[in-house]
């Protein structure tokens, strides 16, 4: 003999009495066959088998039913739920086969019609420009150089005269390799080319060191733990910083077209004497008019002071040409470094370093075929 569901005053639950989940089925299934897409009856599902939907809602309503009456009433709701989730499944069926179908009527392809299967790529902005870089250095007569990523403490270090305490060589600057004494790094700039250059062709020498390096630095707009530097050397008899001065004024121009005006701040590092930092006037405001003329207080390429820095320079130390075994009285040296990043940035209004790093083909594309 079959259980009859009790009447809604048997003291169950309003939730799961007979009528209630009656009508939940019934405007489920109504819903469902007036769904005409399978996005409508997603949200058909959601609204009549959620977490909110009322055959839910009855089911955690169990738990309040009478023992006596709870074989009756799961009956009831399981039957319930179990009819719209035929009935879901179903409409289901019924309308992806149909959206199938259109899609093969509307988005027909004319395979007669020629096309290129390759995608077409790019060379990323940065080999690009350091492409550039290397050009002009080759004419002005300067060798490119190499060296290992790989490097020893003493080529990164000791003889480009940083002393043994120098912050650069922290762990939190410098990525060593292990075990902890090997005494090897990532190299943190290009520096130890010049040296090597300097130990195999002796002076006079002039080379440009174009090169990833690697820092212990998080990754954000500005900064990351690897990047491209571009370091020049020229070593000969009675250089001076004009000839620095001329050499840098030359590069700016062949980057930023026109005619740059620059400075020197003083500053410090341990392998040049006297250091300095080369600024120039911002060429994206007012200010790339001359010394005279105000930049523009909201520049984003100069901050509105004028100036954009261009890198550290000097002249090289005399401890530097000993360790590479030229003589410091004949030989006098400029060496400068710039950050290939920086000037992609400068050049080309890059606002965030990951842009260059993500390897998203679509950014390497828009910047097209440069002459």
């Amino acid at each position: 003999m079959s259980q009859t569901p009790p009447a809604p005053d048997a003291g169950l639950p309003t939730a799961v009495t007979e009528p209630v989940v009656t009508a939940a089925v019934t405007a489920a299934l109504e819903a469902i066959a007036a769904a005409s897409s399978t996005a409508e009856l997603k949200q058909v599902r959601i609204s009549h088998l959620g977490d909110d939907a009322p055959i839910t809602v009855a089911g955690r309503s169990m738990r309040e039913v009478p023992k006596e009456h709870k074989a009756a009433t799961g009956k009831l709701v399981g039957e319930s739920k179990g009819r719209i989730s035929k009935a879901l499944a179903a409409r289901q069926e019924e309308l992806t086969a149909a959206e199938q179908e259109q899609a093969l009527a509307t988005e027909t392809v004319d395979v007669t019609l020629p096309t290129d299967r390759r995608p077409r790529g790019a060379l990323h902005p940065l080999t690009t420009l350091t492409d550039r870089i290397e050009d002009f250095f080759i004419g002005i007569g300067w060798e490119i150089a190499e060296g290992p990523e790989i490097e020893s403490s003493w080529m990164n270090f000791d003889a480009l005269n940083a002393d043994p305490e120098h912050p650069s060589r922290s762990l939190q600057d410098t990525l060593y390799l292990a075990p902890e004494d090997s005494g090897m790094l990532l190299r943190t700039q290009t520096s130890p080319v010049q040296i090597r250059a300097m130990l195999e062709r002796g002076a006079p020498l002039y080379v440009a060191c174009p090169g990833t390096v690697y820092r212990a630095d998080e990754i954000d707009a500005t900064h990351s733990p690897m990047f491209h530097q571009v370091e020049g050397l020229a070593i000969d008899e009675n250089l001076t910083m004009a000839n620095l001065v001329g050499t840098l004024d030359a590069f700016a121009a062949h980057l930023f077209g026109g005619s740059p005006v620059t400075r020197l701040r003083p500053n410090h590092f341990p392998f040049t004497e006297p250091s300095a930092e080369m600024d120039f006037r911002c060429f994206s405001c007012e200010a790339r008019l001359g010394t005279d003329h105000d930049p523009a207080p909201d520049c984003r390429v100069c901050g509105g002071t004028g100036w954009i820095e261009m890198g550290g320079c000097g002249m090289v130390h005399p401890d530097v040409l000993r360790a590479a075994g030229v003589d410091p009285e004949r030989y006098q040296g400029f060496a400068f470094g710039l950050g290939i990043e920086r000037l992609l940035m400068l050049r080309n209004g890059v606002a965030d370093m990951r842009d260059m790093i993500e390897g998203d083909v679509r950014f390497s594309q828009h910047y097209g075929t440069e002459i």
